[in-house]
């Protein structure tokens, strides 16, 4: 260079280096398939070398293959599982570690109805945008197993798993899901009475299908959704605002019955709940899950209502005396029989609504409540209802209380119904105040409580009839003793309920998994034969579903699907002569083919089965007994956000369930431990007028940051192109090498820790990268500078610590401490023989072997270099030598009275009584004593002498 400035060395790693040896190297590896993971059986076993028995298999969850690419916050959890799964390698075990997508879904279909472009165009354009970023990074993905859920022959095996569901039926006495053939042949013999007790030869063909059918793990029912007119398709709770309109467009969304594919999840609440226990899942997750589930024990409690039973579901049966009122969820199947032509003569104004009559107030609260979202019912403070215009009547006291409608209230948990206790309910109480209700305390608060309703333990009070006091009782004691009395006098009985509700199961949209399913001239629906898979998306004119007026809440759905009429109407033999069909013009929903792709990255290219059974155990079934634990089975790691914590994990856990029970997969659970990575991101800056500017363009200068002169203001948040902040990987590949994006990211932090991106510290990574090849390569002629000399002890011993610490963060996903080790250990050796004409080849080696995992690149390029003709993916991973992990000498603290005066050094291996002298001869403690013996010495191994004068 002539500006004064050094000149860079000819064979210095810099990023223009780095890319052309990240190049050949991904070259090298997939011509010669370094990272296929050998099957038992199949065509992915490898018949040329002996099968490990010791195995990983590691996965990341599904990414959608967004047009939008990625940026540095993507590929932390990626990076992660190829470290780890490299490590796990290079010790020796067979490693099953590739990448897929969950190419189904909205944006793609949106993409699809703005520019008439088939969805499958765009996303497989994604796929390969997607495919590129991160294969710029290096990734130990095994490509022979890499699917799509697009990919036909992938959800020809989703629409297979879905009739293995909806040919099953939960079997409660032997509690696992059986054929749907075996119940049939059990009513067919008489072991099972039909619900008339008619013996199962008398019923129509029409009659067994309903019984069956009632039955099924899938089922078609009237299920309360979020429909949208304006958009014509149902939308998800999480796609609704909290005034009731979409999030796409603005549209009313309305909550109707539709029917709709339901799957029976319920059926494996408790399974679900139980069975986490034996998962190595954050405690967090966990919670998560179980809070999901919602599993509550108490009773059913019946209310007279008239001619009418109401039902309710309460876990707090103790404060049925204190239920000074009813309220039902304005879809309750008997608010119309209980809702009278016109008001009692005594009602209460504030109760009706404004309305002339009973029915004109149900009919317009109805209409109101239908606006709002279930999250919105849930969680607004502002508590509405009318009156039914009927009583109910409290079988604890004989009350008469008033029976309310009110949105807080939800058809889908317990029974629709609830017994109002004011007293121990914040929402009972706000109902209550606002409509002039009484408040009935049946739990005595303490005597400094000065809220509203009380939740807590303590006595019960108010709370006795002629037979029955519980007045003194705790909560769980008169929990129990009103049971017993509602059991004995015929009012209820104990029970256990869930919030979870059993799966909508269906979507009006074009971009999905067709359903395996017709429908005869009655509407019967009818599976589909396994030989007649896959059932293929047809081609339409037109993508979007049909819209209406955004506020006709009466339209039904015509999704896109229904357009393709030649696709819709078929004639089809199945096994009766050729007859005419509809097919189902619903979509399975994003989540299916998300459930199962672990089984099918075992066995992609099976043409037979969705997994060869020998295949599935190697790699997922349970650990043997010997090891001491009540193993599940499934995957090793499973790492991804925690975003997915609920209802990706929850579905694929029952979908796995089911095809245990089936007898189809050896494991329990698809997921036997599972890590949430951190989410990194970025500082973000706006301007005087509160607009973003970008962050890569902005300076520091004393604490103050600036942006073309002008002060702007900084703030800290997520990464993406509406704050200007966005960094790609391609970007810092480009400028630093991806071995150096690759360990910066592992090296800022632990894994599951969310944290600050920062470009400018990403120069310290590469510095790192560049000391360590200097150790090995000559900057200025490019040789290689290593020797056979013999390290000193000093030097072993600070190696062989280094690889016993590296091991062990490795092995525990301690990614950045492990770092800092090998940063620390290059220090010392860049110390020592820097400035030497050449480094230990015994010091160099071991080096390069632990950087592998982090920055699988250049430690290839410079294994290659010291002379070694194989890959080192597959190791030698250096094991450290006990000798020189042990002290040599420890430092003890000298106490005198219980004050610490000195300390003294002793050999690791000495014995007490040498540790004695050692410490009374320390100059100190002697001046401290003089002449007199001490009264007491006592030496704690390992930790301090104690003198006691």
């Amino acid at each position: 260079m002539t500006d004064g400035t050094e000149t860079t060395p000819a064979h210095r790693y810099t990023a223009e280096l780095a890319e052309r040896i990240e190049k050949r190297w991904q070259e090298h590896w997939s011509a010669h398939g370094t990272y296929h993971a050998a099957n038992p059986a199949g065509p992915l076993a490898d018949d040329s070398r002996p099968l490990p028995s010791d195995k990983l298999f590691v996965q990341d969850m599904f990414p959608y293959p967004s047009g939008a690419g990625l940026h540095v916050g993507h590929p932390l959890g990626f990076i992660g599982t190829d470290v780890f799964a490299r490590y796990n390698r290079m010790i020796g075990r067979n490693v099953l570690h590739t990448m897929g997508f969950d190419a189904f879904g909205l944006p793609a279909e949106q993409y699809a109805v703005q520019t008439g472009t088939h969805p499958r165009t765009t996303t497989e354009a994604n796929i390969e945008r997607y495919l590129s970023q991160i294969q710029r990074l290096g990734f130990g993905h095994d490509e022979r197993r890499r699917i799509a859920t697009t990919d036909i022959e992938y959800y020809r095996w989703t629409q297979w798993i879905f009739l293995q569901i909806f040919n099953s039926w939960y079997d409660t006495d032997q509690d696992r899901a059986r054929p749907i053939a075996e119940l049939e042949r059990a009513f067919a013999a008489g072991e099972r009475a039909t619900p008339d007790g008619r013996a199962w030869g008398e019923l129509s063909r029409a009659e067994q299908r309903e019984i069956i059918d009632a039955h099924r793990l899938v089922y078609l029912s009237d299920a309360p959704v979020n429909w949208a007119p304006g958009l014509g398709t149902v939308v998800a709770n999480e796609e609704v605002t909290a005034d009731g309109r979409s999030e796409r467009g603005n549209f009313p969304v309305f909550r109707k019955n539709l029917r709709q594919w339901m799957m029976r999840i319920t059926a494996y609440a408790d399974r679900l709940v139980d069975d986490l226990d034996r998962l190595d899942w954050p405690d967090k997750i966990k919670s998560m899950q179980r809070n999901w589930i919602g599993r509550s024990r108490g009773a059913n409690v019946r209310f007279r209502a008239g001619a009418h039973s109401l039902e309710v579901f309460t876990t707090r049966p103790d404060t049925l005396f204190g239920a000074t009122y009813m309220v039902l969820a304005p879809e309750h199947p008997l608010v119309d029989e209980l809702t009278p032509a016109e008001w009692p003569a005594d009602v209460d104004g504030r109760w009706t609504g404004g309305a002339a009559t009973p029915p004109e107030a149900i009919a317009a609260y109805r209409e109101q409540a239908a606006r709002k979202s279930e999250l919105d019912r849930q969680e607004s403070k502002d508590k509405t209802g009318v009156f039914t215009g009927s009583y109910a009547v409290n079988p604890a006291n004989d009350a008469r209380i008033p029976v309310f409608v009110a949105d807080y209230v939800l058809m889908g948990y317990g029974t629709g119904a609830i017994m109002a206790v004011p007293g121990q309910d914040q929402r009972d109480w706000d109902f209550a105040t606002a409509f002039g209700l009484d408040i009935v305390r049946t739990v005595q608060p303490p005597e400094d409580f000065d809220g509203q309703a009380y939740t807590g333990d303590g006595p019960a009070i108010n709370s006795s009839n002629a037979d029955l006091t519980l007045n003194g009782m705790g909560v769980e004691d008169a929990k129990k003793t009103m049971i017993e009395w509602l059991e004995g006098h015929g009012h209820g009985e104990g029970s256990v309920q869930y919030k979870l509700r059993d799966w909508l199961f269906a979507r009006q949209r074009y971009w999905g998994e067709p359903f395996p399913i017709v429908y005869d001239e009655a509407g019967t629906p009818i599976p589909l034969p396994e030989d007649q898979l896959p059932v293929e998306l047809p081609d339409v004119p037109d993508y979007s579903p049909t819209t209406f007026d955004p506020e006709d809440a009466d339209s039904e759905p015509e999704p896109p699907l229904s357009k393709a009429t030649d696709w819709v109407n078929v004639t089809l033999d199945l096994g009766d002569g050729p007859k005419s069909y509809r097919r189902d013009t619903n979509v399975m929903p994003q989540w299916a083919g998300s459930c199962w792709y672990q089984l099918r990255y075992i066995d992609p290219t099976n043409t037979e089965r969705f997994v060869d059974a020998e295949n599935e155990r190697y790699w997922m079934g349970p650990r043997p007994a010997e090891h001491g634990v009540d193993d599940p089975g499934g995957l090793d790691l499973y790492m991804g956000g925690v975003e997915h914590a609920v209802l990706h994990l929850l579905y694929a856990r029952f979908w796995h369930k089911v095809l245990y029970d089936l007898g189809h997969v050896s494991s329990e659970e698809p997921y036997r431990r599972l890590v949430n990575q951190g989410y990194i991101q970025a500082y973000a800056y706006t301007d005087s007028r509160g607009f973003y500017v970008p962050a890569d363009e902005v300076t520091e200068e004393n604490g103050r940051f600036f942006h073309n002169g002008e002060e702007v203001t900084q703030e800290y948040g997520k990464m993406g192109k509406s704050l200007k902040n966005v960094v790609t990987p391609d970007d810092m590949a480009r400028d630093y090498g991806a071995d150096t994006f690759r360990f910066y990211e592992m090296a800022m932090g632990p894994l599951e820790d969310s944290r600050p991106w920062a470009t400018k510290d990403v120069v310290g990574a590469q510095r790192f990268l560049q000391r360590l090849w200097r150790l090995v390569v000559d900057e200025a002629s490019g040789e290689v500078r290593v020797d056979g000399a013999e390290p000193t002890e000093q030097d072993l011993r600070q190696l062989h610590r280094t690889i016993a610490g590296v091991r062990e963060d490795y092995a525990e996903l301690r990614f950045n401490t492990a770092g800092a080790k090998l940063i620390e250990l290059n220090n010392y050796v860049t110390k020592t023989y820097g400035s030497a004409a050449a480094t230990p080849r015994a010091l160099a080696e071991p080096l390069v072997l632990m950087l592998a995992p982090m920055c699988p690149h250049l430690a290839e390029e410079l294994w290659h270099r010291l002379g070694h003709p194989d890959s080192l993916v597959h190791g030698p991973f250096p094991v450290p030598d006990e000798q020189y992990l042990v002290d040599e000498t420890v430092e003890y603290p000298i106490q005198v009275n219980g004050k610490v005066r000195s300390r003294v050094v002793v050999a690791a291996d000495a014995d007490q009584e040498a540790i004695r002298k050692a410490a009374l001869a320390e100059e100190k403690i002697a001046a401290l004593l003089g002449d007199a013996e001490p009264r007491k010495v006592i030496v704690v191994p390992n930790r301090l002498v104690n003198i006691v004068k």
